[in-house]
């Protein structure tokens, strides 16, 4: 498991990205919109040189080889929320025990992560690495998300957002 810095950049608001970081983070940009989100691992920060944004550090709390592990991830699809006072134990526990693990299980998903922002909001980061964007309609993935106890945990979910990407380099990016 492996901590993450995270930058999410909307070009829309924001400047053009430089700097070395760059080529050592893992690139992805949203399928509708001009978000983009670069990870990088690191134990410190990527330099502020042309980052227009703020890094966030993710601790990994789990992580799951899919059902298509060892194929190239083309989508990345990301759940953040933040999660109502009370609730996180039982959140953890959903994700850890039934959640993540199931979704991992799902033909197309190739690794499934969990990560937390200390410091800020949201969150809550629920990381998909996909190798077929359909995995998200399949029936496996829909039998997952409408278990019971899904049903329980998922009123207590604030804040949340969720976002599919594709591959930076695989789609145009767009022009601020």
């Amino acid at each position: 498991m492996q901590d993450l810095w995270l930058l999410k950049h909307d070009a829309s608001v924001a400047g053009p990205l430089a700097g070395p970081w760059l080529r050592e983070a893992r690139s992805w940009q949203a399928v509708e919109g001009a978000l983009a989100y670069f990870y990088v691992s690191s134990s410190t920060p990527p330099a502020e040189e042309g980052a227009a944004g703020e890094w966030r550090r993710l601790a990994c709390l789990q992580e799951v080889p899919g059902a298509s592990a060892g194929r190239v991830a083309t989508h990345h699809y990301v759940v953040e929320t933040d999660v109502l006072p009370g609730f996180e134990d039982e959140l953890n526990a959903w994700y850890a025990r039934e959640h993540l693990p199931g979704l991992a299980a799902v033909p197309g998903t190739v690794r499934a992560a969990r990560y937390i922002d200390l410091a800020g909001s949201p969150r809550y980061y629920a990381c998909y690495d996909l190798a077929d964007p359909q995995a998200l309609g399949s029936p496996e993935w829909l039998a997952v998300r409408a278990t019971a106890w899904s049903a329980r945990v998922r009123p207590a979910f604030r804040n949340t957002r969720r976002t599919m990407f594709a591959s930076w380099h695989a789609r145009p990016r767009p022009r601020p």
